[in-house]
């Protein structure tokens, strides 16, 4: 492992600062595949603000995450989202009317639904006098969609006030929400080339004959090479699995390792779905097909067949493969979000309390990946928590190596003191309470999606396991990153 690792490091575009200063210490994960027992109800402080509405989640659905290209690969976007948000009716029964808002979040924008909020809510059935609109953060839209609801504290970014608004519940603008994302990979834009489309504009300008013929006398043939979404950053034109590659590299995350941390998400969430824990899955019945009830991309494998998969990255010596990685997906997510007062007064009993959030950003080259070790210490110390306090963790999974890489990094007094600015190590998030349900290389990572279902697997394992804390966080393209902590309704 030793020389495969030198190698690769030699040969790496950018190796970071902090590339060997790691030491290989084996993760092993086949202790934690036995379910945790139900812990006892804590008596901890809540986290309420005086003065400050309370926001709570009273549920949230998704629906089935599929693998880009099976069930949904003939729909668009908003057909999914509009799934979820049917779903999220059928689920909790609000009526329609009582809605004040729909957010919803997605990263590659269907270009004939540029807003899929409002189409997926007009399509779902609700008023065309209820607002609708969308946002996009990349692998964090969905929780952008969330704390747009709930943003009232200060953030850390260089506004005053967070740049998404003081919030539509917190503020008391608002007491009834929906919030979501949807993703589908199976149809994604594909556009001409620009020297086509510059063609075709002049085209549609032209007043004569004369002048079309004149523009057509330029065309080639080139001009008809496509041009696809780009799938590597605009800033550093890197995809994520390369950086994923360079960063376990980095932090000295062997293959092994990582490919144990994949089979344990497969593991966990296969158990997780025949016990019926996965309880967030709603029906979908495609049109012209069958009803699609659960996800597809969970598939157990063992260790050797893993291990004979080439490198998918950097080649031949990377250690970043398809079985380590989270999948191209399609699914959507809808949480039904509202003030404490207007949930009881309706006779809801909420399943959780969002609280503090923070969004945080770094380097996109060499710590593109590493947000929740930037998020979690700042959205503990916003809460006046600590992890210890924590009883349900749910990151993330992009790349069984971008989790493990931020293990080592969170548990690096080295890598706190000379790149976070802290004066200890953020910590290790125990791994019995982690991710116990599956996570996104398992369950799938729909990329607009995952933040809503992050948070309901936090809070539906609170309210079985009986804790209090939960704490969310993620990575997100461009060197962005985010962390929540949901408090548990309590029983």
């Amino acid at each position: 492992m030793t020389s495969i690792l030198t190698y690769t490091f030699k040969n790496l575009p950018s190796t970071s600062k902090w590339a060997l200063r790691f030491s290989v210490r084996p993760l092993s994960c086949s202790s934690q595949l036995r379910a945790t027992p139900a812990a006892q109800t804590k008596s901890k402080k809540t986290l309420a603000k005086p003065n400050i509405r309370n926001v709570v989640v009273v549920d949230g659905v998704r629906t089935p995450f599929l693998l880009s290209g099976t069930s949904y690969k003939d729909l668009m976007p908003h057909d999914v989202a509009r799934a979820a948000l049917l779903g999220l009716l059928h689920r909790t029964s609000v009526p329609k009317e009582v809605v004040d808002y729909i957010v919803f979040g997605t990263v590659i924008q269907e270009v004939k639904t540029s807003n899929v909020a409002r189409e997926a809510a007009l399509g779902a059935g609700f008023s065309d006098k209820t607002p609708a609109h969308t946002v996009t953060m990349a692998c964090i839209s969905a929780n952008q969609a969330m704390t747009t609801v709930n943003s009232y504290r200060r953030c850390s970014c260089t506004y005053d006030l967070c740049p998404v608004g003081v919030g539509l519940i917190a503020s008391g603008q608002c007491d009834v929400v929906v919030a979501g994302g949807v993703e589908l990979m199976s149809d994604v834009p594909i556009r001409h080339s620009r020297k086509m489309r510059k063609m075709l504009l002049d085209l549609n300008k032209a007043k004569t004959l004369g002048q079309r013929l004149s523009l057509l006398s330029k065309f080639r043939l080139n001009f008809l090479s496509p041009e696809l979404p780009a799938v590597a950053e605009f800033s550093t034109s890197e995809t994520m699995g390369h950086s994923a590659d360079r960063l376990a590299a980095a932090f000295a995350v062997s293959r092994t390792e990582q490919d144990e941390y994949a089979l344990r998400s497969h593991s966990l969430a296969k158990k997780a779905q025949d016990e019926g824990l996965l309880s967030d899955v709603v029906p979908f019945k495609v049109p012209g097909k069958d009803t699609v009830t659960k996800d597809n991309g969970i598939r157990p494998s063992s260790l050797e067949q893993m291990a004979k998969l080439k490198p998918a990255f950097i080649k031949p010596y990377g250690t970043v493969t398809a079985a380590n990685s989270s999948f191209l997906t399609d699914g959507a997510s809808a949480m039904l979000i509202m003030a404490e007062e207007k949930a009881l007064a309706m006779g809801y009993k909420p399943k959780a309390y969002l609280r503090d959030f923070v969004y945080v950003s770094q380097d996109p080259k060499d710590q593109l990946l590493l947000g929740p070790t930037y998020a979690t210490p700042k959205v503990l110390e916003k809460a006046g928590l600590t992890l210890n306090d924590v009883d349900a963790f749910e990151f993330h999974e992009a790349f069984s190596g971008q989790i493990l890489a931020n293990f080592k990094a969170m548990d690096s007094d080295w890598f706190a003191q000379n790149y976070m600015g802290r004066k200890t190590k953020v910590g290790l998030p125990p791994l019995e309470k982690f991710n116990t349900w599956g996570g996104s290389l398992s369950l799938g990572h729909p990329f607009g999606a995952t933040g809503c279902r992050l948070v309901m697997a936090a809070a539906n394992r609170l309210r079985k396991e009986g804790g209090q804390y939960g704490l969310v966080a993620a990575c997100a393209a461009g060197g962005q990153g985010h962390a929540m902590i949901v408090e548990a309704y309590p029983k």
